[in-house]
């Protein structure tokens, strides 16, 4: 069965996010409605979903500041801003800040539903094959980018190459030789034996991975497989 892609829906008016929610769910489709920025904010950096559907003039705060800080968070997530400013230049500001459309309100259904569908297509195609999203985590081995929550922590080489291993086999314990022999490939004749047991410990508290990488006693170690 396909992972479902989530939307989240950040709107004040109870009757139009009802709405919204009603129209767009579909078998393929998660939908989460918030109300204001602080839940939405709550809301998208757990989750990570796939699309983010956009008021700008919110209770709590202006709809722009989050585009912001999801883009300076390098959050794959497609965002579409809906909102009653409708000259030109809140359009462009909206789509210079990082805004994947702008639709105004108010606006055909058919035309909205389209346009996400467009979004979501697009957010599928730019996953990078070497990108692996679990829960609130997302690994980014290309670009070297690893983020828990929203968050971006920072890994040596060693620890990246480790959570490379773990996260490509997850649910299959690797053991402790295959481990040393293939972290440390740089041709050194000794490794300390407790060199893989600290680099397991920092990547665990780096990533707060501590129910994720498994200590399998006697073995080796595993990264916890669960439904993604």
């Amino acid at each position: 069965m396909p992972k479902l892609q989530q939307i989240v829906i950040v709107e004040d008016d109870k009757d139009l996010a009802n709405g919204l929610c009603k129209a767009l769910k579909d078998e393929t489709r998660s939908i989460v409605s918030c109300e204001d920025l602080s839940s939405a904010k709550d809301q998208i950096f757990l989750t990570n979903p796939s699309l983010v559907i956009l008021d700008i003039n919110l209770p709590d705060g202006n709809g722009l500041d989050l585009v912001k800080e999801i883009r300076d968070k390098c959050l794959p997530v497609s965002v579409i801003l809906l909102s009653a400013n409708d000259t030109d230049s809140d359009i462009v500001r909206g789509l210079e800040l990082g805004a994947d459309d702008y639709v105004t309100k108010p606006f055909s259904l058919s035309i909205l539903r389209a346009r996400v569908a467009t979004q979501l297509r697009k957010f599928e195609s730019t996953i990078p094959e070497n990108v692996i999203s679990i829960d609130d985590y997302s690994f980014d081995f290309d670009r070297m980018i690893f983020t828990v929550s929203g968050e971006e922590v920072s890994l040596s080489r060693i620890e990246q190459r480790l959570l490379k291993l773990l996260v490509s086999n997850r649910g299959i314990t690797l053991s402790r030789e295959d481990l040393t022999d293939r972290l440390w490939t740089d041709g050194a004749e000794y490794v300390d034996e407790n060199a893989l047991s600290v680099a397991v410990k920092r990547l665990r508290d780096k990533l707060s991975a501590r129910d994720r990488i498994k200590t399998v006693y006697g073995l080796g170690y595993m990264w916890v497989k669960s439904d993604e």
